[in-house]
C-alpha cells in the first residue's frame, strides 16, 4: 500500500518485499487493536501491573498511544475508518482522564494525554478550534513547576524533562513560554556541577526497590527514559527557540560534558554504562532506546543539530556506527517494542540514517526491522508479537501488548515510518525527531 502523503525529504527505508510485509503487519495490528475489550486484562500479566491495565488512557500503555498509531495511520494510507477510530481512542482517553487520579508524567500521566492532542492538531484535530482543552493542563503544571526546592522527578517519563517535551510541543503560547522557564529553573537548582561538567542525581527515594538495594545513595542514570541524555536534548531544543539562551547553553555544555566523561573503555563492549553509581563499577548497557548506546547517540545529535556543534554530532555519528557492530545476541534485545526491542532499533537507526545519509546506519535499520519480522509468531501476542515483561519480585512473563512503548501499536509505528513517505513526527515525544542540518 502506497503512501498518499508526501514529504519533502522523508523516505521509507523498507521496499519492495519488505515494504510489502511491513504493510502485512501494520493492518493486522491494526484489526487485531479493535478487536480488544477496553477491560481486558492479559493471563499473563504480572500482577503488580494489572490494576493499572484496563481502561488505562495513557500515552505508554493506553488509549492515548493507541489513538497516534490510528491517526498516523489515517495520514498515511488516506482512510477515514482510521481517522475515525483516531479520534474514538482520544476521545475515550480524554473522558477517562476525567474519571482517574493521575500523575502528571509524560508516558504515565495526564501530561502525555494532553501532548498528544496537541501534536494531533492539524493533523487529525480542528487546527482552528477556538477551544482549546489543554489550558487547564497548562495552568496545572505551571502551578505544579513553581515547587522549590524540587524534590521530584528530573526525566523524560515521569519528570521535569517530559513536562519540557509538551510544553515545546505547545510553544508558541504564553502559558508554554512559563511553563518551559520553570521547567529550566528546577532543572537548574537541581544540577549538580563538578569537575567533569553538570550532571543530575537520581535520589535513592526516587529508585525503584532494586535499583535502591544497588545504589544506596542513588545514581547518575544514562539512559534517555530516566537520565541525563533527555536533558541534553531538552536543552539544545530549548536553545533552538531561543529561550533563556545564556543560562540553557551553560548548562547544556555541562552535561554533554559530563556524559562524555562517562564513556567506557573500548574492550568492554559498550559506549556508556546504564548509569553511574559512586558506590559501583559501571557495567556493559544494552542496545535500546531507553538505556544504550544508541538512545544516547541519538539524543546527543538531536541536540548537535539544535546548536550547530559539529563535534557532537561526530561523537553521536561515531557511538551509532558503534552500536551497529554489536552482536545481536549480546544486545539484550529480547521483544520488538520501541522502548527496548528490535523495532525500536530499527526506528533509532532509521531516524539517524535519514538524519545523516550514513548507509551503516540504514542497513542496520533494515536489519532489526527483519529481526522484528523474524520475532513475529503467529495466533500469539497481539499480530504475532508479544512483551517480555519483568515485575518487582522476580515474576516474569511473555504479555500480548497492544500499547505505544513496549507494544504493537508502537511497532506498527515504526514499521509505517519505515515504510512510507510520511515522517513519523509522533517520534518527538521520545527525542528522535532530529533537525535536519542549517549549514
Amino acid at each position: 500500500m502506497e503512501s498518499h502523503q508526501q514529504d519533502s525529504t522523508w523516505r521509507p527505508i523498507l521496499t519492495g518485499t519488505l515494504a510489502e510485509r511491513a504493510h502485512e503487519v501494520i493492518q493486522d495490528v491494526a484489526d487485531r487493536l479493535q478487536e480488544i475489550p477496553a477491560d481486558w486484562i492479559p493471563e499473563s500479566l504480572p500482577k503488580p501491573y494489572r490494576a493499572a491495565w484496563p481502561n488505562n488512557p495513557s500515552l505508554a500503555q493506553g488509549r492515548t498511544g493507541q489513538a497516534i498509531f490510528y491517526a498516523y495511520l489515517a495520514q498515511a494510507w488516506a482512510r477515514d475508518q482510521d481517522r475515525r477510530t483516531a479520534v474514538r481512542l482520544l476521545e475515550e482517553a480524554i473522558d477517562l482522564l476525567a474519571a482517574a487520579r493521575m500523575r502528571p508524567s509524560l508516558f504515565g500521566g495526564f501530561t502525555g494525554v494532553a501532548w498528544a492532542t496537541e501534536h494531533l492538531r492539524g493533523r487529525l484535530l480542528d487546527a482552528d478550534a477556538e477551544e482549546d482543552s489543554n489550558d487547564v493542563i497548562d495552568d496545572a503544571l505551571i502551578e505544579y513547576l513553581g515547587h522549590s526546592p524540587w524534590q521530584a522527578e528530573y526525566d523524560l517519563v515521569h519528570g521535569l524533562v517530559g513536562f519540557g517535551v509538551y510544553a515545546l510541543e505547545r510553544l508558541p503560547r504564553e502559558s508554554a513560554v512559563t511553563c518551559l522557564k520553570r521547567v529550566i529553573d528546577r532543572l537548574e537548582e537541581t544540577a549538580e556541577r563538578n569537575p567533569a561538567g553538570v550532571t543530575w542525581l537520581t535520589a535513592p527515594g526516587l529508585l525503584p526497590p532494586h535499583q535502591q538495594a544497588q545504589s544506596p545513595r542513588g545514581h547518575y542514570n544514562v539512559g534517555v527514559a530516566h537520565g541525563m541524555p533527555a536533558v541534553i536534548a531538552l536543552l539544545g531544543e530549548v536553545c533552538a527557540v531561543g529561550l533563556e539562551t545564556e543560562r540553557v547553553r551553560a548548562l547544556l555544555d555541562g552535561a554533554v560534558r559530563w556524559l562524555l566523561a562517562q564513556k567506557l573503555p573500548d574492550e568492554v563492549g559498550s559506549t556508556f554504562p546504564y548509569w553511574v553509581d559512586p558506590d559501583s563499577q559501571p557495567g556493559i548497557s544494552r542496545l535500546a532506546w531507553c538505556y544504550g548506546d544508541p538512545g544516547v547517540a541519538a539524543t546527543l545529535l538531536h541536540a548537535a543539530r539544535c546548536v550547530g556543534h559539529a563535534e557532537w554530532e561526530q561523537e553521536a555519528l561515531e557511538m551509532a556506527r558503534r552500536a551497529t557492530k554489536r552482536d545481536p545476541d549480546d544486545s539484550g534485545v529480547l521483544d520488538v517494542g520501541l522502548c527496548h526491542g528490535a523495532s525500536g532499533l530499527g526506528h533509532l537507526f532509521n531516524r539517524m540514517y535519514q538524519a545523516s545519509g550514513d548507509e551503516q546506519l540504514g542497513d542496520a535499520a533494515r536489519f532489526w526491522f527483519e529481526r522484528t519480522f523474524e520475532l513475529r509468531r503467529a495466533d500469539e501476542g497481539i499480530a504475532g508479537f508479544s512483551a517480555w515483561m519483568a515485575a518487582p519480585g522476580g515474576e516474569e512473563s511473555w504479555v500480548p501488548d497492544p500499547y505505544f512503548l513496549t507494544g504493537a501499536a508502537g511497532v506498527a509505528l515504526a514499521l509505517l515510518g519505515a515504510s512510507t513517505n510520511v515522517e513519523p513526527a509522533w517520534d518527538r515525544v521520545m527525542f528522535l525527531s532530529i533537525p535536519p542540518r542549517t549549514t
